[in-house]
């Protein structure tokens, strides 16, 4: 695939930069929505094989088959474009250009699990693809967008996940659990809720049009398809492409101009995600089988490239410390033990480790995972671990003061 030209399936159409494609020139393009019953495309979907764009991968429609079928008033739509990933930008560039390619799957959506509701749910941070958004509510005419409303969500980490997203629509407290009833048994306002985010709906509009068959067409047979990465590197620049489920790392990072002279590690995933080191990152398929092996996954589809003039400690301790500053405040795993982590790892990355320093973070990294009121303090110390793993020798070099040989790193043996 690296030597073919990059398809674009979702970026199909005016390219990004362009503005908002309009409703005319939408139907123009794509052509009016299929009449598809909602059994039938649960089925196509299905066949389909399209997962989950928003981080966990789930099967999506396995997901709208089980809300379909849950007991109970009628099921609520919750459309998530909140976006919260520091190093992410393909959900709000996919909102700002292709406003109506996610109304058209939030309708699709409603329509196969008998909901009446669809809360369009965007990051407030997002001002671009909130307005664009609701724009494209308004050409949809009155009898379409009295049915959708627009949520402002708050610019936290934590409020894009699903149980997030559900009490801060019900509530206004985006605060997550990993308790059940989960969304899909027991949401907003108490019915099952259907929590998808916007790049999934954007394939669903295609696949109703296009067909299971055609989605299988891209990608490989592990992980069909097409997705959206958001990539950044050296420059700190982050832009959106779309890929093929299969091509590699390399591929994509020839895209930016990045060779595999001097990259040191690819981060992928996200916050939540993990490193793979350079040589290894190069030719890894970007498929979820192959991801895993590696000791990662593709989560939300980032990809970031640390070169070898960076120190992969003090990119660890700056994400620690996000992540601590971002905990959702509602437990002690969270709220004191990625504090003691953020502290750790900075003091590593400074130059100023105390003696025991590292021990503390291979022992709290098993100690707080699976403790947490949420997967929060989970995703942190996942991060950290795989730091630990691929920058093994800094971290050490670091614990023992032996300064940094990051070129373009400032500490330096006391």
């Amino acid at each position: 695939m690296s030597g073919a030209a990059p398809l674009a399936r979702l970026l199909g159409g005016p390219p990004l930069g362009a503005g908002a494609e309009s409703f005319a020139d939408h139907q123009a393009r794509l052509g009016r929505l299929p009449a598809i019953d909602g059994a039938t495309l649960i089925a196509v979907l299905e066949a389909s094989g399209l997962t989950g764009r928003g981080g966990a991968g789930f099967p999506v429609g396995r997901k709208w088959r089980t809300v379909a079928q849950a007991a109970g008033d009628w099921p609520v739509v919750l459309v998530n474009g909140a976006e919260g990933e520091p190093l992410s930008a393909k959900d709000r560039a996919l909102m700002v250009t292709r406003p109506h390619l996610v109304l058209d799957g939030a309708l699709l959506a409603a329509a196969a699990v008998g909901a009446e509701q669809v809360v369009l749910y965007v990051g407030e941070a997002h001002t671009a693809a909130r307005a664009a958004i609701g724009r494209a509510v308004l050409e949809r005419g009155p009898r379409v967008g009295q049915r959708l409303r627009l949520v402002a969500a708050p610019a936290r980490y934590v409020a894009g996940e699903e149980s997030a997203a559900v009490h801060y629509v019900d509530a206004g407290d985006a605060r997550p659990t990993s308790v059940p009833p989960r969304p899909f048994e027991r949401g907003i306002g108490g019915r099952p809720t259907l929590v998808q985010n916007v790049e999934s709906l954007a394939h669903v509009a295609l696949i109703a049009r296009h067909g299971d068959g055609w989605y299988r067409g891209a990608g490989s047979d592990a992980a069909p398809g097409t997705a959206l990465v958001s990539t950044s590197g050296r420059d700190g620049r982050t832009t959106v492409h779309e890929i093929e489920f299969g091509e590699t790392i390399g591929s994509v990072a020839g895209r930016l101009g990045t060779t595999a002279d001097g990259l040191q590690a690819v981060l992928v995933g996200g916050y939540f995600g993990g490193w793979i080191a350079g040589p290894t990152a190069w030719s890894t398929p970007l498929e979820p089988g192959a991801l895993r092996d590696a000791g990662a996954g593709f989560g939300c589809g980032v990809l970031s490239f640390l070169g070898r003039e960076s120190c992969g400690v003090q990119a660890a301790a700056q994400v620690m410390a996000y992540m601590a500053a971002e905990s959702a405040a509602q437990c002690g795993p969270c709220v004191f033990g990625l504090r003691a982590i953020a502290d750790t790892t900075s003091r590593l990355a400074t130059g100023g480790a105390h003696r025991d320093d590292l021990a503390h973070l291979e022992r709290w990294t098993g100690q707080i995972r699976g403790r947490g009121a949420c997967r929060h303090p989970d995703g942190a110390v996942n991060h950290l671990a795989s730091a630990m793993r691929v920058f093994g020798d800094e971290f050490r070099r670091h614990q023992a003061r032996r300064g940094c040989t990051a070129a373009g790193h400032g500490v330096r043996a006391s």
